[in-house]
């Protein structure tokens, strides 16, 4: 488990990333792209920057693409705006979490849905008759 400054590091790195993509890199493959979390190795040498982008499977490798072309001038950005010894290397991976939560989310409603429908027909048999009447 990493150490409570690894975690202050990475959220400072998340939050900095983020703010390089809203206002200074102009890529237009990373519009849509947000940084869902940055893990940091205890020793801050490294950090891997999960990304989630919003669109096809081609549009989400693109993204990661493009940040991984920046990834010289966002290390050279953190540089300026981090007081640290060592600026990590930063290693961007797609996060398909969202879309596995999504997914299972979906699932579960359309469960949801065929169970009631279920229990409706079979709780009460006189309820049909009751319907018709």
């Amino acid at each position: 488990m990493a150490g409570y400054r690894a975690i202050r590091v990475a959220e400072l790195i998340q939050a900095e990333i983020a703010d390089l993509l809203l206002r200074q890199l102009k890529d237009p493959r990373l519009t849509m792209t947000t940084i869902s979390h940055v893990e940091v190795s205890p020793d801050i040498r490294h950090a891997c920057v999960y990304v989630s982008h919003m669109g096809s499977e081609a549009e989400q490798r693109a993204a990661v693409a493009g940040l991984l072309h920046a990834a010289g001038f966002i290390r050279n950005q953190l540089g300026k705006r981090l007081k640290l010894r060592y600026i990590p290397q930063l290693d961007f991976k797609l996060d398909t979490a969202i879309a596995y939560g999504v997914r299972i989310s979906s699932i579960l409603n359309t469960l949801t849905l065929s169970n009631t429908s279920e229990d409706t027909d079979s709780s009460d048999p006189h309820a049909r008759w009751r319907s018709s009447c």
